[in-house]
């Protein structure tokens, strides 16, 4: 993570009720992720957990409707690997006690201390880049590296051999466009006296898209084809 890059693989959602924070956490974090997202309460911050699937939390403790702890415990019900950063202000010692069980990364005292926030996410960004396993392409549907399966969530969705090495160069590199000679060489690449064929590959494309979510598989024109990950 450099301080010229803007990260995109990795998307992070702030959950504050304070709106002067709020709002100085949002327009900081924006100078690094592309993806960031914002919440006023717990409530709110659970709702755009469950449609947005962060890769990182960055919660208040005290706030209306749900407080911070009982909305990362609702989410740690389901979700024991999302990264989770509390900020909490000195005399809420006894609820950072609380949230040890929760597996936090850190927390942090306010007022923040953007330097050390930004090295605490730095370092997050890191780890996640080298074990991320999963890709969300929707609320429900992703994809499990480790295993190179696609799940919706506890069935999985069944690919070909040739649907399987298309869908894996589409996700080697999200919001890219690989030409559908890429793809046609990438799936046909051993057969070395196969014609190209453009129809070939539409009809790939074709077949993978009717067993994803609409719209997540984009042809770029004059570019070729990518999935696109918001």
């Amino acid at each position: 993570m450099k301080s010229n890059e803007l990260i995109e693989d990795i998307s992070i959602l702030i959950t504050e009720d304070e709106s002067e924070l709020r709002e100085y956490l949002q327009e900081y974090l924006q100078l690094f992720f592309k993806k960031v997202y914002v919440a006023k309460c717990g409530h709110e911050g659970y709702i755009q957990y469950l449609e947005k699937r962060p890769d990182i939390i960055l919660s208040d403790i005290n706030m209306p409707n749900l407080d911070g702890l009982s909305m990362i415990k609702r989410i740690r019900e389901r979700d024991s690997e999302t990264d989770i950063i509390i900020m909490s202000a000195h005399s809420e010692q006894e609820k950072l006690l609380q949230a040890i069980e929760l597996k936090l990364v850190t927390y942090l005292i306010k007022p923040i201390n953007s330097q050390k926030l930004k090295d605490v996410l730095i370092s997050l960004v890191d780890k996640l880049r080298s074990s991320k396993k999963r890709i969300y392409l929707s609320h429900e549907i992703f994809w499990d590296k480790a295993s190179s399966t696609l799940w919706n969530s506890e069935k999985q969705i069944s690919l070909k051999e040739k649907e399987l090495m298309l869908f894996k160069l589409l996700c080697s590199k999200t919001n890219h466009a690989f030409t559908a000679e890429n793809i046609f060489y990438h799936i046909y690449g051993e057969q070395g006296e196969k014609e190209f064929s453009e129809y070939s590959v539409t009809s790939f494309i074709k077949r993978l898209r009717a067993k994803l979510p609409e719209n997540l598989i984009q042809n770029e024109y004059g570019l070729g084809y990518k999935i696109v990950l918001k």
